[in-house]
């Protein structure tokens, strides 16, 4: 008889295991966008990437700074708290796998109805000859209990793999804020020395419309002069000290923003004042296409939530099997404390099995799988927008570095001959073979070509940054 039952359960459970594996397979998802061979004509394998940011940027006052900001950065150290959210929840994910075990000690009392079949047979039950059972009953456990859920489809295991990808992701999304991070300060240090220089320009172009105003008061007690003319070169003089104000306010701006960056209040940022003009980008080598997989930490982290998407796609798709859980207790109970360690009457064990499959009304898990493969191709998308977005950038930024070198050449070569101009039509003025308005626009063009080419300077120096930062530079 007791085989004929066993036969039933199992057959029972077959059918459940079979019913319950219907479930709807598994999409393929693949990239489809294949990076370049090359970002130009050059399949030279050498990128600065490789290169770690002290020995990229050479300036001593620039390592200083960086290195404050990788310590004190709130950003980064928000990311670094998020590094350990996830490290916890790979924990999480662990236990899961493992039986909970735990003890647990109760008391407690209950008074039943005597005409119940509980208390009809409490009253006719004898503890031992002339004892019946007390009232109110009294209970008392002291055991041990357990739980397991056996991961037979690996839906557990498949759910801590995409746990610990997730928790690599923000490894690499540390990565990349501290590429982020380098960079901004970076750009703000050489936007700050661009200023300095700017400020210097044009404190001597005051000097030198101061000189040419005064030269023209002198004119005009002479009579070789109008008030118009004076007005002119005083309004210049206006201008250009107004000017200087407006670069002292984005100098204080900019040191405040690397302050931020530092995760400090505002003081002065210490720098060369002196050689802007003279500073010279790195060489910019940027390897070859595929190599931006494994030193951009944004890829990187796309790819591992890629990863963990299809894995919670498993996961998922594990609902419609059937799960198996084991649940064991062992300990004590009894009615008196007295009687608590009477052994084997106090004595209670359990185990039970129970083998639990979706039947019907499966919607919940059909659509929780559903959102799983939404959820994979939004990662899969993600991944292919990181990758082209990645090589875009790179190849934008050799485009900028050499045309900007051609750039700063020519403007180097106008403000050459706008210095020149300036003598010459100082000399002309003087001699009154030109008039003051031709003066005045020389001047005015020689100041907005230094200013153009101090900003070129500053541009060429950014896309060096810019190309060091893209092709996955800056954290290692």
């Amino acid at each position: 008889m007791k085989f004929k039952n066993y036969k039933y359960i199992l057959l029972l459970a077959t059918g459940l295991a079979v019913i319950s594996c219907k479930a709807p397979a598994i999409e393929p998802t693949k990239a489809s966008l294949a990076l370049p061979e090359t970002f130009a004509s050059s399949k030279d394998t050498n990128t600065i990437a490789s290169t770690p940011w002290k020995n990229f940027y050479k300036d001593r006052n620039l390592a200083d700074l960086i290195d404050v900001a990788l310590k004190n950065n709130q950003e980064l150290l928000i990311t670094l708290q998020e590094i350990e959210i996830a490290r916890n929840d790979i924990r999480v994910k662990k236990g899961a796998l493992l039986p909970m075990v735990g003890v647990k000690a109760g008391a407690g009392v209950e008074k039943v109805g005597r005409y119940t079949s509980q208390g009809a047979g409490d009253a006719s039950t004898e503890i031992m000859p002339g004892k019946e059972f007390p009232e109110p009953l009294q209970d008392y456990t002291l055991a041990a209990y357990a739980h397991w859920e056996v991961d037979i489809w690996k839906k557990l295991r498949n759910s801590k793999k995409a746990t610990i990808s997730r928790y690599l992701a923000t490894v690499e999304g540390k990565n990349f804020v501290i590429t982020n991070l380098v960079a901004e300060v970076a750009d703000s240090y050489y936007e700050l020395l661009s200023l300095d220089s700017q400020l210097e320009i044009v404190r001597q172009n005051i000097n030198l419309q101061t000189n040419a105003l005064e030269i023209v008061k002198v004119q005009k007690e002479a009579a070789r002069a109008t008030e118009l003319a004076v007005q002119k070169f005083q309004a210049e003089v206006y201008s250009s000290k107004s000017k200087e104000f407006e670069i002292l306010q984005r100098i204080k701006e900019t040191e405040n923003t690397i302050n931020f960056l530092l995760g400090r209040y505002p003081q002065e940022i210490p720098r060369d004042k002196t050689s802007f003009l003279s500073l010279m980008p790195n060489a910019a080598t940027s390897g070859i296409p595929s190599q931006l997989l494994a030193n951009r930490p944004d890829i990187k982290q796309a790819e591992l939530e890629l990863a963990a998407a299809k894995l919670d796609v498993k996961a998922a798709r594990a609902e419609f099997y059937p799960s198996l859980d084991i649940s064991a207790s062992y300990g004590l109970q009894a009615f008196k404390p007295s009687y608590l360690f009477k052994l084997p009457e106090s004595l209670l064990y359990s185990l039970v099995g129970d083998l639990a499959a979706p039947l019907i009304n499966r919607n919940a898990i059909k659509a929780e799988y559903k959102n799983a493969n939404a959820r994979q191709l939004q990662a899969l998308y993600n991944y292919e927008r990181t990758v082209l977005n990645a090589y875009l950038e790179v190849a934008t930024q050799l485009s900028k570095i050499s045309n900007l070198e051609n750039s700063y050449d020519l403007k180097s070569k106008q403000v050459d001959a706008l210095n020149k101009s300036i003598d010459v039509s100082n000399d002309l003025f003087k001699s009154a073979r030109v008039d003051y308005f031709e003066v005045l626009m020389t001047q005015r063009d020689a100041l907005e070509s230094k200013l153009e080419l101090i900003e070129t300077k500053k541009e060429q120096l950014n896309a060096t940054v810019h190309i060091y930062r893209n092709l996955g530079g800056g954290w290692k």
